[in-house]
């Protein structure tokens, strides 16, 4: 959507220019053209939402019960006018709830908290497959649309706090499950996460080892003072930005150790297994390695597989491909040892059918 934006700027300020207009505009008037475009970019982000909800209702409405709840988590971490009306209060934030349709009112369920990737994306139909192989295990699913995700307009998406109190947004989703639903059991609670979503579910359990029961991290990012040297200063400039850290890796280290996995790894006590992948062009394999190191250091215990150029990079385990179901199958069959889900998957077969259902 970034780049569509700064396409759409670019070819504007040409036709502006081709005119002769924006030769005649001063340099305040042409930043806040720009920031008219971010703010189309937001509103487009809100339309692109609304169109993914719809078609959640189509893609598992078979299957699950489907419910968007507005829940809470901590006051923001800086507010810019601490005197002002407001200051201090929880921030708000949506959350995608899924039930299995063949769950009985009057037993207790497992549940699966799922917290989305990207450092500024949100919880879409991409895991539709996901989440039909998770109902039909009887899993009951929140997904939390912490701060920082995108569709819910430019202030949201400026509460971003990556390894920060997002990881609290995501375990107030948990709770939220547990004080509200009678069927969530919360005694067998996994977390499962991916890239960002990953690094999310990793620092849940380093912080929280009380609240899981397991947890699956995929291709997560682990070293975030290793990614800003090898990430652009595109990517830098998400985390430096002044409503976000504020500071530069280089200027403030400890803060971004203390946002990172692999810094936290002493404090492992939950059962976990690990994925990567070494052609991941997003996750370099490096900064996996560089956890699983940093638990063996620590003497933890814990699974892990390093795959070797598995078609798909970073998202893998997460694709529709043969070799992608077969890695996602072994997720379960993990999982379901420590949740012991009603309707546990016998074959790769059953799990296949639940997703795709003529499989």
């Amino acid at each position: 959507m970034k780049t569509i934006r700064n396409l759409l700027f670019l070819f504007l300020w040409g036709v502006l220019l081709n005119a002769g207009y924006a030769q005649t505009k001063e340099p305040d008037e042409i930043k806040i053209m720009g920031q008219q475009f971010e703010m189309l970019e937001h509103r487009l982000d809100v339309l692109q939402k609304t169109m993914d909800d719809i078609l959640w209702f189509d893609r598992v409405g078979d299957v699950a019960f489907i419910d968007k709840v507005y829940i809470t988590g901590p006051p923001l971490a800086h507010e810019k006018n601490p005197t002002a009306e407001g200051a201090g209060n929880p921030v708000k934030f949506w959350c995608y709830v899924f039930i299995p349709r063949s769950v009985d009112p009057a037993k207790k369920y497992p549940l699966i908290v799922l917290p989305h990737g990207g450092v500024h994306a949100d919880f879409t139909t991409y895991h539709t497959h996901i989440i039909r192989e998770m109902m039909a295990q009887q899993y009951i699913v929140v997904a939390a649309e912490y701060r920082g995700s995108t569709g819910y307009g430019a202030d949201f998406w400026r509460k971003i706090d990556y390894g920060g109190l997002e990881v609290e947004d995501v375990d107030a989703s948990r709770q939220y499950m547990i004080d509200n639903y009678s069927i969530v059991d919360k005694n067998r609670v996994g977390i499962v996460g991916w890239s960002h979503g990953g690094l999310i579910a990793l620092m849940n359990i380093f912080r929280y080892p009380e609240h899981y029961t397991v947890a699956f991290a995929g291709v997560p990012v682990s070293d975030l003072v290793a990614r800003m040297g090898y990430k652009d200063d595109e990517y830098r400039a998400l985390y430096s930005a002044d409503y976000h850290i504020g500071k530069t890796a280089g200027e403030d280290v400890q803060e971004y150790r203390r946002r990172s996995p692999v810094w936290n790894a002493d404090k492992l006590k939950t059962p976990l297994l690990i994925h990567t992948n070494t052609n991941d062009e997003d996750v370099n394999v490096l900064e996996v390695e560089n956890l699983i190191n940093a638990l063996k250091a620590n003497n933890k215990k814990f699974e892990y597989e390093i795959f070797r150029d598995v078609p798909g990079g970073h998202s893998f385990d997460r694709m529709d491909t043969k070799e992608a179901r077969e890695i996602r199958y072994r997720i379960y069959v993990f999982l379901s040892r420590y949740l012991q889900p009603p309707v546990p998957f016998k074959s790769q077969a059953d799990m296949e059918k639940a997703a795709y259902r003529f499989r």
